[in-house]
């Protein structure tokens, strides 16, 4: 219920709202996350991990080509929602990106690092079976997925077309 509260509202959601749909009062939703950060940050690793689980299942796809492509879409379909908490977050928090205010590394920047690994793995396996060029890298692709994700959520015809040629310029290259 957080998920689609702060994914749809970002940083003017209310913890108030979240406590109504999940039918208690707004005092046990704080006993749980003393702040706003804390119960933002609670949904953002929720989502990584969710995220990460569904694309783990994809490692041992038949066609790992089709895996890749298929987990990079959804990443860029995921991405307003949890770029609105992410911007939720950073708004009640003010604290550097991956850290805590006690400098240890923060739950949702070791969520999404793990993210991250299952999705190099996922391009390491397309990349073996001839799905994806071997010149691309973990970073470039997570550089055209963030472009995507940034660039292209507001118009889903838009955002086909964009996956697409960034689809086409993964592919291998093909001689004439």
């Amino acid at each position: 219920m957080a998920e689609e509260v702060f994914g749809a509202g970002g940083a003017s959601a209310s913890t108030e709202e979240v406590a109504r749909l999940a039918g208690v009062g707004v005092a046990t939703v704080f006993r749980h996350f003393p702040t706003k950060a804390e119960l933002l940050r609670a949904v953002l690793v929720r989502r990584f991990d969710r995220l990460r689980e569904e694309a783990s299942v994809q490692l041992g796809a038949a066609d790992a080509g089709a895996a890749f492509f298929g987990v990079f879409r959804r990443l860029v379909a995921d991405a307003p929602t949890k770029i609105a908490i992410g911007t939720a977050l950073f708004d009640a928090d003010q604290e550097s990106p991956g850290q805590t205010k006690t400098g240890k590394e923060d739950a949702a920047f070791r969520a999404s690092n793990e993210l991250r690994k299952v999705v190099g793995a996922l391009l390491r396996n397309a990349q073996e079976a001839g799905a994806v060029r071997d010149d691309v890298e973990l970073p470039e692709v997570y550089a055209l997925l963030v472009a995507m994700s940034r660039a292209a959520h507001r118009d889903a015809e838009v955002r086909e077309r964009a996956l697409t040629i960034v689809f086409d310029g993964l592919a291998p290259h093909r001689s004439l």
